[in-house]
């Protein structure tokens, strides 16, 4: 470990905006379980926080995040199944209810592309690349890729990338579905934030937390199910204080002023 854990991700409030910066740019962000809990640590606390309506991640230096330290993986081998119980679930950054936007800014590799792929929405500066590098390291498709990277991308080129642990740069990603926009001049992250500011500003944040769910909740199901939950969603909609403003607010021409979300541990439903 290189810092203090404090130091390992960088937060910086840009208005409705929070910037977290993996920091360990010497070892292009390589995950570590200091790290890790730093970054978790933050995103509970953004969860929670009126103040925060969004969140962007990227990377200091010239990665976004190269993995597992490779250092940590040798070690993995000669600790015994209960010193790796982990404290909190890999996927975290799954179950934040506020927009979470990736800003790539170099290499995401292996458990760095799964942290990218566990964003809402991905932005990429040129210099952006992924491998998914787990059949080259003689491990297997960690942490969820597997179920993850068909979806973005199809069966058949899941497959290329998982067996192959080929880099793809960033216009072949932009093609093929691994980023959502490309940036290709100025800041990766500034864009990411500009993003992200639009959707703190002019969306519900209730409303963002429900489509979220109804995502998760509709991925395997059918279209049928899908329809049937969304009308009883409508109905609560219909009768909340947000929609209620968003109709306020049009008709007196003014931006629309949404509540924050309720505290997860809250009784209220969102």
């Amino acid at each position: 470990m290189t810092g203090t854990p404090g130091e390992l991700v960088l937060a910086e409030h840009r208005g409705p905006v929070l910037v977290l910066t993996f920091n360990r740019p010497a070892k292009l962000n390589a995950w570590t379980d200091e790290l890790e809990d730093r970054y978790f640590t933050l995103l509970d606390a953004a969860e929670d926080d009126p103040d925060v309506r969004a969140v962007v991640v990227t990377g200091a230096g010239r990665g976004f995040c190269a993995g597992a330290d490779l250092q940590r993986l040798q070690a993995l081998g000669e600790v015994s199944e209960a010193d790796r119980a982990r404290r909190r679930p890999r996927d975290v950054p799954l179950t934040l209810r506020k927009p979470l936007i990736g800003a790539v800014n170099g290499v995401a590799a292996g458990l760095g592309m799964v942290e990218a792929l566990y964003c809402d929405i991905r932005f990429g500066s040129p210099s952006a690349r992924f491998t998914t590098a787990f059949a080259q390291r003689g491990l297997i498709a960690e942490y969820g890729i597997s179920w993850l990277l068909p979806r973005l991308v199809g069966d058949s080129r899941a497959t290329d990338l998982l067996l192959s642990s080929r880099m793809v740069d960033a216009e072949e990603a932009l093609r093929i579905g691994l980023l959502d926009h490309l940036v290709p001049t100025g800041s990766v992250v500034d864009a990411a934030v500009a993003y992200a500011a639009d959707l703190a500003t002019r969306c519900s944040p209730a409303s963002m937390a429900t489509i979220k769910s109804q995502l998760q909740a509709d991925a395997d199901g059918t279209y049928a199910d899908s329809v049937t939950r969304a009308e009883g969603l409508m109905l609560q909609v219909f009768r909340g204080a947000d929609f209620v403003e968003r109709v306020t607010s049009h008709l007196d021409k003014r931006p629309p002023s949404f509540p924050s979300l309720p505290v997860r541990s809250s009784d209220v439903p969102v």
